[in-house]
């Protein structure tokens, strides 16, 4: 399996308030840099490396199936948050699920280096239309997970996507999972209740959505971004820490919670589901848009 990486790979940080924020410069300009975006209908393949338990897995598959403006979620949604993506594309993008691969037994070990990682993401046999999607365990050590990084987009050497996100419960939740735990520096705040009741998962699900939006505006390091080209400022990553009005930095913002298990969320999905989503930056009104 030696796939080497496409050239120019974007690293994102999401690591909360590792680097200025929105928080505190709330009006950037996202740049167009006249390269590829993804539009039009995208294939999704999802790949589990390690072991999830089935409500993990659906938490997060159901959260990419609520992205579809055909699921008709009440307000706030996750599609009305993917909609931001449009004012972006033409034509827009339509993501849709394929077959997930399960990789439970570790095939390279519970130790992956950077360069297995689009090794891996061949693995679903990506085309140039689709996004290839792998999720590592809370098990799993990933080279820079949680010293510079949460998860990366790049591309593959067949121009394909692919986003690698990792399980960051039991390695640096304050980091990776804020703010469904307390950071491990500057300001402390209580930390919120996870929405499905899983600090990894959920966690997982913002760094997703994260990395998904930077995916389909700035796929090559040639799309909409600001700062440096290796370590872009994107759609959503341009928003750190912001998932509610009034937020700033330690507070994510105003955001809804659940009168029954007490667990703070901004939109609803599929399934009765409820997600946290990060704020994205809308180009038509140079802020950084959150649902609630």
């Amino acid at each position: 399996m030696a796939v080497a990486a496409a050239a120019a790979a974007v690293l994102l940080l999401l690591l909360p308030f590792s680097s200025p924020s929105l928080v505190s410069t709330p009006n950037p300009t996202l740049q167009y840099h006249h390269g590829h975006l993804l539009t039009g209908n995208l294939t999704l393949h999802l790949i589990w490396y390690g072991h999830f338990s089935p409500s993990q897995r659906s938490s997060i598959t159901d959260f990419l199936l609520s992205l579809s403006p055909s699921s008709s979620l009440p307000p706030p949604s996750v599609s009305s948050w993917w909609a931001t993506t449009r004012l972006y594309l033409s034509p827009s993008t339509n993501l849709h699920l394929s077959p997930q691969l399960l990789l439970s037994s570790y095939p390279l070990g519970r130790s992956l280096s950077s360069s297995s990682l689009p090794s891996l993401a061949s693995l679903s046999r990506p085309s140039p239309s689709s996004i290839s999607i792998l999720l590592t365990s809370s098990d799993v050590f990933v080279d820079g997970f949680c010293s510079s990084r949460c998860g990366t987009h790049s591309r593959l050497p067949n121009a394909a996507s692919f986003i690698w996100v990792g399980d960051s419960s039991t390695q640096c939740p304050g980091q990776c999972a804020w703010p469904f735990h307390q950071p491990p520096y500057g300001p402390q705040s209580p930390p919120l209740v996870a929405p499905n009741g899983d600090v990894g998962a959920d966690g997982m699900v913002i760094n997703l959505a994260t990395l998904l939006a930077g995916t389909v505006t700035n796929p090559d390091g040639k799309g909409f971004f600001q700062g440096p080209p290796e370590a872009p400022l994107e759609a959503v990553s341009a928003c750190t820490g912001i998932f509610g009005s009034g937020a700033y930095p330690g507070f994510p913002g105003k955001v809804l919670v659940d009168h029954t298990s007490g667990a703070s969320y901004n939109a609803q999905g599929v399934n009765g589901r409820k997600y946290l989503l990060p704020a994205m930056w809308d180009p038509k009104t140079s802020q950084c848009a959150t649902l609630v």
